[in-house]
């Protein structure tokens, strides 16, 4: 009896250990078909966030992605101008006027009625329409004039006579006889603002007759950053760190020859720029080798204030220096998002990770009101206290209880914990009216550099990777003061050859001087016509 008593005994055990490697197992398959999912959804999916839509439109079908027969044309008139006389013209500001008149030939100009001759009586302007002008090169040659004194002339004899010659801009490429201040603001911004590889624009100049090597291109490159971009990037850097709020970001780039690094590592390119609403923005970018949280510590070492980023721990060293870490909401939503992604099409209304999306929603949509409302700082820090916080309240209460319920490998477990443990981060933005919701400013501004990456794949060395990073802040700061960048560029670079550093500071990108020749035109918003 008591034999079959311990084989009964053994074999529930063994049941017991049975089910419970296969719930075990069922938990791995369900986590790997999560991952499955997911990498599925980022690869081929639209992106959750709606603002980066457009972004993804397939090269090759974005013009049947978004043609639409049905919409009207289009023109940047603004709807209010619509209907008032004259405010028409405002679409053609700027513009240089050329007129193609339509005349009758010479024997056809007879009076149908009487056959008198015909004489012209008015003219009618029946349409407009913006003509392209493409790239195209032309051979500037720099000619000094030498004067002398013809009286002395005439009085040397053997002397020699004094010669003064006319002045003549310095080159912004020393030794180069063909870079000029356009070709080289030409070809960066093809590549920072544009996105366009060295070696396509090479190809690009073949086809206008001109052989450029991408090699020489590169060196133009680096040489014009290092020599008269570091300097402002410099300045911009200290003027930054006068802000007491920031946002910051990092992505991978990869540099191909470092010395102790393998190709294959990856590097970091670092993002750092102003706050909302700030007089003077800037975005700088820092190349560093690693991830490690010591690089955003010797980078911002005088600032002190509020630092939006993201969930990564680096930023957390940056608390010892008096910094007060602010964490992005968007982030934390994200990763409900994920769960969604990863579920069948009929589960995805049932996932308790809608509950989180939903709470995280109510909170952005607070935002949007206080914007609509016109709050000021204070008023918008007493309505989030009121409102906001009851509502970040119930969300991690909820993500408290969900930590105890779900797995903690699955991807809904990832995201109540990472929510719970980023819990005092997430909710610093109520410390001040002036801080907001996400890092998406940061963000942003960092993806030029993303998509430009998928172009140009890497850099080859160290110095290439920081003069990058100069190209990119200088370019992404121009655009955030309004600035066109190739007439800012061509403009630095007419000016800083002649001048002392200085005077450098004369010439950032909110100055009087750098604002009367480099602004964009103001906006004017698009309406039917």
């Amino acid at each position: 009896m008591l034999l079959w008593y311990n084989l009964g005994m053994e074999k529930d055990e063994k049941i017991a250990e049975l089910e419970a490697e296969i719930a075990r197992l069922q938990q791995q398959v369900n986590w790997l078909t999560e991952q499955i999912r997911l990498a599925a959804a980022r690869r081929f999916g639209p992106s959750s966030e709606h603002t980066q839509l457009q972004e993804q439109l397939g090269m090759f079908n974005e013009a049947e992605s978004v043609a639409d027969p049905e919409v009207p044309e289009t023109t940047p008139v603004a709807a209010h101008m619509r209907k008032k006389s004259g405010k028409r013209d405002k679409l053609w500001e700027g513009i240089p006027v050329e007129q193609i008149v339509h005349d009758l030939p010479e024997a056809e100009r007879i009076c149908p009625d009487c056959g008198g001759a015909l004489h012209a009586c008015g003219h009618e302007v029946l349409r407009s329409e913006l003509e392209m002008i493409p790239a195209k090169v032309r051979k500037l040659e720099h000619v000094q004039t030498v004067y002398s004194c013809r009286r002395c002339e005439a009085d040397a004899g053997d002397t020699a006579v004094p010669m003064v010659k006319a002045h003549v801009p310095a080159p912004v490429i020393a030794g180069s006889g063909i870079a000029s201040p356009s070709l080289v603001s030409y070809i960066i911004c093809n590549k920072y603002a544009l996105a366009l590889p060295l070696y396509r624009q090479e190809q690009e100049f073949k086809r206008l007759g001109v052989m450029l090597s991408r090699q020489t291109m590169a060196n133009w490159i680096i040489y014009a950053s290092n020599k008269w971009l570091k300097p402002i990037y410099d300045i911009l850097h200290e003027e930054m760190l006068r802000n007491d709020i920031l946002h910051a970001d990092e992505t991978t780039v990869q540099v191909i020859k470092e010395d102790g690094r393998r190709a294959s590592q990856k590097s970091y390119m670092w993002m750092y720029h102003t706050p909302k609403n700030c007089d003077r923005s800037i975005a700088i970018f820092e190349y560093q080798p690693t991830r490690q949280g010591e690089h955003p510590t010797e980078f911002l070492s005088d600032f002190k204030g509020y630092l939006h980023v993201d969930g990564y721990a680096g930023y957390k060293h940056l608390e010892k220096n008096g910094v007060t870490i602010v964490e992005c909401w968007a982030h934390a939503r994200r990763k409900f998002e994920d769960v969604i992604k990863s579920l069948k099409q009929d589960a995805k209304a049932d996932s308790p990770a809608n509950i989180g999306i939903d709470y995280c929603d109510k909170l952005f949509a607070l935002e949007r009101k206080y914007d609509e409302q016109d709050l000021s700082h204070d008023e918008r820090k007493l309505q989030r206290e009121k409102c906001s916080r009851p509502i970040s309240d119930a969300f991690f209460a909820w993500a408290e209880t969900g930590v105890r319920e779900f797995i903690p490998k699955s991807l809904m477990g990832i995201a109540v914990r990472y929510a719970v443990n980023q819990r005092h981060w997430l909710e610093n933005y109520m410390l001040d009216g002036r801080l907001e919701m996400s890092n998406n400013r940061a963000e942003r501004s960092i993806r030029p550099f993303t998509v430009g990456r998928k172009n140009w794949l890497f850099s080859f060395t160290p110095r290439g990777a920081n003069a990058s990073a100069v190209l990119y802040s200088i370019i992404e700061t121009a655009y955030a003061n309004g600035l066109i960048p190739f007439v800012y560029l061509k403009y630095l670079f007419e000016t800083l050859p002649n001048i002392d550093k200085e005077h450098f500071a004369e010439f950032l990108p909110w100055s009087d001087s750098v604002r009367n020749l480099c602004a964009l035109p103001p906006p004017v918003s698009s309406a039917t016509v």
